[in-house]
């Protein structure tokens, strides 16, 4: 194994030309991170700048050491709901604890060559549990979406759904306006300008009419005291058998999440430009990336898509872009990272909702929804228990009906072939 930055150094395919382009690519990439990472850092029931911290260190090294040529590394809808129940169960220490325990796991899993794996994941379970996450990530930002007045919001779907339906009368108009005005510009802006990143539009929009026109409603000023804008010390957190034995099954959570979805996101960038990628050198790479981020901090971290697809599109072609990226953010982080506070709570919501609906493969959902009757009772499966209880289970469960379905099917098979040549 060896990450893909030594390999084009090894082969000569870094030109003046092509690092000028990923230079300017990762400048890019890093401005439409910037809202991402303090959104789903907020989202994931952290402080602002974990997000930030996350995207510097883990995108750092993720670039630095990947199997692949233009993965963009950071924190993702995808760990919105796992990392927000880690914290209310575990707390920061313990979210801290199982990202190194997770970055341990990835590690071990590309050094076993076990990134080979990812083929034998079918179609319905990545869109099954893809698409559900899609949705528990939209439930949790209905609350700042809406303006409700709520405390201390559940970690659970149903439960949450609950809340919010008892919290319905302090439902706030101004917020709701400002998030859904957010919405429209997110989702035609684009069609105007596609240079201009759009939820930087609308991050500097919102925040200059709702702090001129003094608007009543929540800030991330008014969520959190305090935004740090310096690095933490680097700290190795303690691990023993005890806190292994407590910890070990959201670390497991987070590894498989995150290495499904980085692999997923590199088998995206390898047709975007016309690459493959080394998913074993991959896992190593995203498990020393959670490592990385853990020491500082940070919170688990997974290939975007979303950010590696536009990367590529802005003419990224090597791991530069990637490292860029993250110093860039580095840079922004030390110098505007007090501007953070006015930033209005109804924006990042506005952000991921959309983040949200695109995360979801909706049209391959629809299209399997057609196929054969083992397929559509995985897929639903999968959905519903990624929904309603959690990754890990949700998987396991599509996985086995999957296979068992599958062993029925060619056994069927068998017993027809036997008959047909008797």
């Amino acid at each position: 194994m060896l990450p893909k930055l030594f390999k084009m150094k090894k082969e000569n395919e870094l030109t003046k030309e092509q690092i000028g382009k990923d230079i300017v690519a990762g400048i890019i990439v890093a401005i439409i991170a910037l809202p991402l990472s303090i959104a789903l850092a907020i989202s994931s029931g952290v402080s602002p700048e974990k997000g930030l911290i996350t995207a510097i260190f883990a995108g750092f090294v993720i670039s630095f050491l990947g199997g692949s040529k233009v993965q963009i590394g950071g924190p993702t809808g995808a760990f919105v709901v796992i990392v927000y129940g880690v914290v209310k169960t575990y707390g920061i220490t313990g979210l801290i604890t199982i990202t190194m325990m997770s970055g341990i796991i990835l590690v071990v899993m590309g050094l076993l060559k076990f990134g080979y794996l990812i083929k034998y994941v079918p179609q319905t379970i990545t869109v099954g549990f893809t698409s559900g996450i899609a949705v528990t990530l939209l439930t949790t930002q209905l609350k700042d979406f809406f303006g409700l007045r709520i405390k201390d919001v559940p970690a659970e779907f149903i439960e949450k759904v609950e809340s919010y339906i008892h919290n319905r009368s302090t439902f706030d108009r101004a917020t709701f306006l400002i998030g859904l005005a957010c919405i429209f510009i997110l989702v035609y802006w684009p069609k105007v300008n596609k240079k201009i990143p759009a939820s930087i539009i609308v991050l500097v929009l919102s925040t200059l009419v709702v702090n001129l026109f003094n608007l009543p409603t929540d800030t991330i000023g008014s969520r959190f005291n305090e935004i740090s804008s310096s690095i933490p010390k680097p700290k190795i957190p303690h691990i023993d058998l005890q806190i292994i034995t407590t910890l070990i099954k959201p670390a497991i959570t987070v590894a498989l999440l995150g290495a499904i979805e980085s692999l997923l996101s590199c088998v995206v960038s390898d047709n975007m430009i016309n690459d493959e990628h080394d998913s074993n050198m991959e896992l190593v790479a995203q498990g020393l990336g959670n490592m990385a981020s853990s020491i500082f901090a940070g919170i688990p971290a997974t290939g975007a898509i979303a950010r590696t697809a536009a990367n590529v599109r802005n003419g990224g072609k090597s791991p530069i872009s990637g490292m860029v990226h993250a110093i860039t953010l580095l840079l922004i982080m030390v110098v505007l990272m007090p501007l953070a506070k006015l930033i209005p709570m109804a924006t990042l919501a506005a952000i991921l909702i959309v983040v949200s609906y695109n995360m979801g493969e909706w049209s391959h959902f629809r299209r399997l929804l057609s196929s054969s009757k083992s397929d559509v009772l995985v897929l639903v499966v999968t959905f519903v228990f990624t929904v309603v209880f959690d990754l890990v289970f949700a998987i396991g469960v599509g996985m086995t009906i999957h296979y068992i379905l599958k062993f029925v099917k060619s056994r069927r098979k068998k017993e027809e072939d036997e008959l047909k040549a008797a």
